[in-house]
């Protein structure tokens, strides 16, 4: 795998700091730093896209621990999400909507 996952970002980092931090340990594919929806605030950790399995590996190595903006930065393989959901988000559950037989007869 050659997907990494960086944690304990401080809210200074940004993109291409990281990418200038990591670009040491092989060509990165993607750098991406998560951000709140509502603020655009980062949420304090990121992930980086490796070309090759090697270069993630090392940066492991070398990087987990390590201080980058006044921050001990954790850094690991990144994990496939598991039970994601797809699709629109969804409320309750049905009911209610429509007017079942019943049995009358309006005349």
């Amino acid at each position: 795998m050659n997907k990494i996952f960086i944690g304990g970002l401080s809210w200074n980092t940004n993109e291409e700091g990281l990418a200038n931090h990591f670009s040491k340990f092989g060509n990165l594919e993607e750098v991406k730093i998560i951000t709140d929806r509502e603020t655009g605030r980062s949420r304090g950790f990121g992930f980086i896209t490796f070309d090759e399995a090697d270069s993630a590996s090392q940066a492991i190595s070398e990087m987990d621990g390590a201080e980058l903006d006044g921050r001990n930065i954790r850094v690991s393989l990144a994990e496939e999400r598991q039970g994601t959901r797809s699709g629109p988000r969804s409320g309750g559950g049905g009911g209610g909507r429509g007017f079942g037989g019943g049995g009358r007869d309006f005349r």
